[in-house]
C-alpha cells in the first residue's frame, strides 16, 4: 500500500508541475486517491480523457457501478474524468506502473507496445460496424489484449468510439482529389499521418483541444473525428463539410493494471471482468443513442454532410495501399483473417 501511494503521490506532484498548480488540480481528487481512511472500503481509480457526460465516460461509471453491487461495496472505482490524471499516453505508463489502476483508452496509443493494435487502427479494414464487432469478439481481439499484457495492461474489455470520418470549412470531400493539398489535423500517430499523406493532404498533429481555434483562425483546414467529438467539441460550427468515409474504426479499450489486477483475489478479479464486459453493452447503447443526438445537431446546424458510396469507398482503400505496406507487412495473415471474419 506504502508503494502505490508514493507511486501517486510522484503522479500528483508531476501533474501539479505540469499544469502550474492550477485551482482545478489541486482539487480533492488528488487528496481522496492518497487519503482513503475508509480500510474497510478498497478504493481504485480509473483514468479518463473524456468529460463526465461523454458516453464513454458513461460506460465507466456503469463498470464502477457494477462493480461495487458486485462486490457488496467492497470495492469502489473512482472514474477521474476530463484528463486530470493526464493524457492518454499518461495514464497508459502510470497504469503500467501500477500507480493508476484502471484506464480507458484508444487503442492508437496502445500501438506503442502492440502491433497489433496498430492492425486493429488500419484505415478502411472494417466492411461495416458488424463486422469490427465481430473480430473484435473473437480470437483476434482476444489476441491483442494477450499481447499488451506483456507490458503490464490487462485488457478488460472494447469500447465502441464509433468512425473517424473527414469534415473541413473549404469543400465537399467526395472523392481522393478533393483531399489533395487540404492541412489535416490528425492524432500525434505515425499511423496517422501516413494516412493523411496517402490521401494528398497534409497532416498537421495538434492537441485536440486547440483543434476548434486552429479551425477558426485557417491555421488548418480540416481534421477527422467521429461526430460525437465533432459536434460535442462545437467544431461543427466552423468546419461545415462532413464526409462518411468512415476510415478508422479504432475502439476504445478499458485497461486494468496488471499488477494492481494481480493484488486482488481470484474472485474480484473475476468480478472485475465481468463487470467490464457488461459494462461494454450499455456503452454502446449509449454511444448509439448519442451519436443519433449528434447527427441531428449537425443537420440542423446546416452541416453539409456527404455519405460516400461502396464505389467511392474503394478508391479511398486504394489510395491508402502505402499505409499497409508500412504497418501491416509483418501482419498479412492477420488482415486476411480479418477481412474474412463474418
Amino acid at each position: 500500500m506504502l508503494k502505490k501511494v508514493i507511486s501517486i503521490s510522484m503522479l500528483m506532484i508531476g501533474i501539479l508541475s505540469f499544469s502550474g498548480c492550477s485551482n482545478k488540480t489541486e482539487g480533492n481528487t488528488y487528496i481522496d486517491m492518497i487519503e482513503n481512511k475508509n480500510t474497510s472500503v478498497k478504493t481504485l481509480f480509473l483514468a479518463e480523457s473524456q468529460a463526465p457526460e461523454y458516453p464513454t465516460t458513461k460506460g465507466d461509471y456503469e463498470f464502477a457501478r457494477l462493480v461495487k453491487e458486485k462486490t457488496d461495496g467492497r470495492i469502489n472505482i473512482q472514474v477521474v474524468t476530463n484528463s486530470e490524471l493526464g493524457s492518454e499516453k499518461d495514464t497508459i505508463a502510470q497504469t503500467r506502473m501500477g500507480a493508476i489502476d484502471f484506464t480507458r483508452v484508444s487503442a492508437t496509443p496502445l500501438s506503442n507496445y502492440s502491433k497489433i493494435m496498430t492492425v486493429l487502427s488500419l484505415p478502411y479494414l472494417y466492411r461495416d460496424e458488424d463486422h469490427l464487432w465481430a473480430v473484435l469478439s473473437s480470437d483476434i481481439g482476444q489476441r491483442a489484449f494477450n499481447d499488451i499484457e506483456k507490458v503490464g495492461l490487462v485488457g478488460l474489455t472494447y469500447y465502441d468510439s464509433g468512425a473517424r470520418s473527414f469534415y473541413n470549412n473549404k469543400k465537399e470531400i467526395k472523392s481522393v482529389a478533393d483531399l489533395s493539398g487540404l492541412r489535416i489535423r490528425v492524432q500525434e500517430s505515425d499511423l496517422m499521418k501516413s494516412l493523411v499523406t496517402s490521401l494528398g493532404a497534409t497532416p498537421t498533429a495538434m492537441d485536440p483541444a486547440a483543434v476548434i481555434q486552429a479551425l477558426a483562425v485557417g491555421q488548418i483546414d480540416g481534421a477527422e473525428n467521429n461526430v460525437a467529438t465533432y459536434v460535442s467539441s462545437s467544431q461543427y460550427n466552423v468546419a461545415k463539410y462532413y464526409t462518411f468515409d468512415e476510415h478508422s474504426r479504432v475502439p476504445d479499450i478499458l485497461v486494468a493494471s496488471k499488477t494492481v489486477l494481480e493484488g486482488l483475489s481470484k474472485e474480484d478479479q473475476e468480478i472485475i471482468k465481468q463487470a467490464a464486459i457488461e459494462s461494454s453493452d450499455f456503452q454502446r447503447k449509449e454511444w448509439k443513442a448519442n451519436e443519433d443526438t449528434m447527427y441531428k445537431k449537425m443537420e440542423d446546424a446546416g452541416v453539409k454532410i456527404t455519405k460516400l458510396d461502396q464505389a467511392a469507398k474503394e478508391e479511398f482503400k486504394t489510395a491508402v495501399k502505402p499505409v499497409y505496406d508500412k504497418f501491416g507487412a509483418d501482419f498479412t495473415d492477420l488482415i486476411k483473417q480479418i477481412e474474412a471474419t463474418k
